[in-house]
């Protein structure tokens, strides 16, 4: 990652960034990115100025960095990362937010940035820990209950199979799916992990996908077959799960991790026939989402469901936290690779609520 500096401002107060220097072409390494320090411009009338705590780090955010066509415009080279942090206001010229305010923006990979006071959440640390407005009661929750309930629709009974299982989204999925009556098996890379799903995160059965004896494993972890699949990897571990699926199963289809760093087709044979041909013979229910088609209706249920399920204990979650932005490349690539256990964040400044 290289660094520079940006003059163009003239204000005395100073942000570290971190740019897209360059679109990547497979995992994004260091020349993808560049800090750079800039002046912080001035406030005008409606804008506050805020110091980032947390940084939130999220698979999405790989192909946002590539010029390929998909549900949102592709950041250009120069621009600021962006993403969800969580923020402490600093000044302000605006009768909605006061210095020491906490809230939730989306001011992406920076120390410091300026922002309209109406385009925030607030945070109330009394009610949860802030961290967790950009994880379990954020966009990642959020994700797994509305993709869960909305598409996958689980009965009490049903087995659903969640992969990357560990992860905010994965972890969130299945311990609703108990809360709803269902049987949850994770799927995760590592003993450690697949311990943790049963014995932390209260699944029915864990199974490690780089196991030599994956097939094997998740057949007996399935022994009534996967009535919802919510697909968060793609790669050997659908191609696996496709053979557990019963008929009637639903597939949330949230991530292809495994394909975000690929820079050509998958080797062997063209499988897309056999699984179109499971779709129709079990009347399977395949449907793509974005979280966000999902929050007009859905937002404010969510946020009482899983303030309450975290309080009860129905709903466990972690956080893997990186301290200081200049290390976030590198936390970025090993979440892509599945080198964390939890919620990654980055924590970029001093939190006020844990002093």
């Amino acid at each position: 990652m290289t660094q520079s500096a940006d003059t163009t401002q003239s204000t005395s107060r100073r942000s570290t960034q971190v740019r897209m220097a360059a679109r990547p072409v497979g995992e994004p390494d260091d020349s993808v990115f560049e800090l750079v320090d800039a002046d912080v411009p001035a406030l005008e009338e409606g804008q506050v100025l805020l110091r980032t705590v947390y940084l939130s780090l999220d698979p999405y955010m790989r192909g946002r960095m590539s010029e390929a066509k998909s549900y949102a415009a592709p950041w250009q080279v120069g621009d600021v990362m962006q993403g969800a942090t969580v923020c402490e206001v600093v000044e302000s010229r605006s009768e909605r937010r006061a210095v020491g305010d906490l809230v939730l923006a989306y001011t992406g990979w920076q120390t410091y940035a300026v922002a309209d006071a109406r385009h925030m959440r607030s945070l109330d640390p009394a009610a949860a820990p802030v961290s967790t407005a950009v994880g379990v009661l954020g966009m990642p929750g959020f994700t797994a209950y509305a993709g869960l309930l909305q598409i996958g629709r689980p009965q009490p009974g049903e087995t659903v199979a969640v992969a990357a299982a560990t992860g905010p989204v994965g972890s969130a999925v299945g311990q609703i799916a108990r809360v709803k009556g269902a049987r949850a098996v994770g799927i995760a890379g590592g003993p450690e992990k697949c311990r943790a799903l049963v014995e932390e995160f209260g699944f029915d059965a864990a199974v490690d996908h780089r196991s030599p004896t994956f097939r094997e494993d998740l057949r007996a972890a399935t022994p009534d077959g996967i009535d919802v699949y919510f697909e968060n990897v793609g790669g050997h571990v659908f191609e696996e799960v496709a053979r557990r699926l019963n008929k009637f199963a639903r597939i949330p289809v949230c991530g292809l991790v495994a394909n975000y760093n690929a820079t050509e087709a998958p080797q062997g044979p063209d499988r897309l026939p056999g699984f179109m041909g499971k779709v129709l013979s079990l009347s399977l229910t395949v449907r793509g989402f974005i979280q966000d088609e999902f929050v007009a209706e859905h937002e404010a249920q969510f946020q009482q469901e899983m303030a309450g399920w975290i309080a009860d204990g129905s709903v466990r979650y972690r956080e893997d936290v990186t301290r200081g932005l200049e290390n976030a490349p590198e936390a970025f690539r090993g979440m892509l690779a599945g080198r964390n256990f939890g919620k990654v964040l980055v924590q970029v400044g001093d939190d006020p609520t844990r002093a």
